[in-house]
């Protein structure tokens, strides 16, 4: 019994640590928390396809300096990397999950690294906002808006 409460204290803890907050069904929030690994794995093994499949055919990507793309076709071409790039990482944090019924939101950070071609990596973070839409029992993106965070100089 003793070793159950040092767990839950220490359960308890790294999640105010974390700053985390879940809010529904366990089955749903853990379907969101991986098919959001999924993507990173889709976005470093560059599978466009798969990339565009983690949304909904209504899908709405809102880029960081750039027009709404509302179509399957805009959102490959904008993940579609040029030739000798390749992202070596990326990873996503969220912070928040609210699961309502067949929608839910989630907040958080990404980071991630691009390798260029002589052979450089530049690394970037930053925040974003999801709207999921839960489709024949899978959880897809509806609305995905991201923008970068700056080094402060």
């Amino acid at each position: 019994m003793k070793n159950n409460y040092f767990i839950l204290l220490a359960l308890l803890f790294s999640t105010t640590i974390m700053g985390q907050t879940y809010t529904g069904s366990k089955k749903d929030i853990n379907a969101i928390l991986k098919n959001a690994e999924l993507f990173s794995s889709y976005v470093v093994a560059s599978n466009y396809e798969q990339i565009a499949n983690s949304y909904t055919d209504d899908a709405k990507i809102f880029p960081n300096g750039l027009d709404i793309l509302d179509t399957r076709a805009k959102i490959i071409d904008y993940w579609t990397l040029p030739k000798g790039l390749e992202t070596s990482y990326h990873k996503i944090y969220p912070k928040e999950i609210v699961i309502k019924e067949d929608t839910a939101y989630d907040y958080g950070y990404y980071e991630g690294k691009t390798k260029k071609v002589d052979g450089s990596e530049s690394h970037w973070k930053g925040k974003y906002v999801i709207v999921w839409k839960k489709i024949d029992d899978k959880w897809k993106m509806y609305l995905d808006i991201w923008n970068g965070i700056r080094k402060k100089e």
